[in-house]
């Protein structure tokens, strides 16, 4: 919901750091993010948690960083583009998993087949419209955005994806109400996208 705002402090915060990795591949920052993620979900699973935490984290400055590091020195690719997305889902599924391992109880493993199933829906409800966007010359490109694709807003963006992950972490034995919070809140957006493209998407 606060991504588009809040890339700006990002993107100004990380580029310092950005311009002196003109050597590293902005993919190879990807794929070490995920690396970090997996990690982080590892550490869940153990119930390491503030160890999970600091990955946590770290995976989401890294998965900052790779695109400022690829705007930074005009390296950006579709495929860059890609495989940052399909990695981020990755650990997206993978953390709460983890903490899913870590805590195991049958009220958790209901919560969280409901919050990867909406996951999933919340998926094909922002890519399937990022698509129709780019078909209609309406993307990335024409909103001026720095995405590879346009992003499609919605009540749970990135920054919240950010927090709530973080209270999974911080609030382990609260964990089923934490999840069910989440998946609420990913279908209201799921629901706000619906509305959008009824309205803005009827004629051809």
């Amino acid at each position: 919901m606060f991504d588009n705002t809040l890339r700006v402090y990002k993107d100004d915060m990380l580029r310092p750091l950005a311009v002196q990795l003109r050597r590293v591949s902005p993919n190879a920052i990807t794929v070490l993010a995920m690396g970090v993620g997996m990690a982080a979900a590892g550490a869940a699973a153990l119930q390491w948690y503030w160890a999970a935490l600091g990955l946590w984290l770290l995976n989401r400055v890294l998965d900052g960083l790779d695109g400022v590091v690829a705007r930074a020195h005009d390296r950006q690719s579709d495929f860059g583009g890609y495989l940052d997305i399909v990695l981020d889902f990755a650990v997206y599924a993978a953390v709460p998993v983890g903490l899913y391992l870590g805590n195991q109880t049958s009220m958790n493993a209901l919560a969280l087949a409901f919050l990867l199933s909406s996951f999933y829906i919340n998926a094909a409800s922002w890519i399937y419209l990022s698509a129709i966007l780019e078909k209609r010359s309406a993307g990335a490109s024409a909103r001026g955005e720095v995405t590879t694709v346009a992003m499609p807003s919605g009540l749970v963006g990135g920054a919240e994806t950010v927090l709530f992950f973080c209270l999974f972490l911080l609030w382990p034995g609260a964990l089923f109400w934490l999840f069910a919070a989440m998946t609420v809140m990913v279908l209201l957006g799921v629901g706000q996208r619906l509305v959008w493209a009824r309205r803005n998407l009827t004629i051809s």
